[in-house]
């Protein structure tokens, strides 16, 4: 698993870290029993305080999406699977909310709103709109 850290980002690099192995594992890239990189590996190789990395790991060990191993590391947990799908839902249900709210105070009718939804989610398939049946 690759990390992406945007230190320019509002959110906080640790909860950067939290979503982005609580989203592997809602999507499979990461599975239960799989190891994550140790808090020394993974601060070097992000270039951050290693503090940050053990914070966002103990909130994952917290929600239960992560277990240590005693000698070996940290590996997802087994029950971790249905939380993480359930978080990244409430996630993105909250941006989205937000963006809509804005959409709405902002003026736009609902059809406008409609119709740049349907541009941006078509933009974030890389032009192919599908829809999930």
């Amino acid at each position: 698993m690759i990390f992406q850290i945007q230190h320019d980002s509002p959110v906080p690099i640790y909860e950067q870290i939290e979503l982005q192995v609580t989203f592997a594992v809602a999507t499979g890239s990461l599975r239960p029993g799989d190891f994550i990189p140790s808090v020394r590996d993974l601060a070097a190789d992000l270039v951050i305080n290693p503090n940050t990395v053990a914070r966002a790991f103990m909130e994952l060990e917290q929600r239960g999406v992560v277990e240590s191993r005693r000698g070996r590391g940290m590996a997802v947990a087994a029950t971790a699977v249905p939380f993480c799908r359930q978080r990244r839902q409430q996630i993105v249900r909250e941006r989205i909310r937000s963006a809509l709210r804005e959409a709405v105070f902002s003026g736009l009718a609902v059809e406008e709103i409609k119709k740049v939804a349907d541009e941006e989610l078509v933009r974030a398939r890389g032009g192919q709109f599908r829809e999930k049946c």
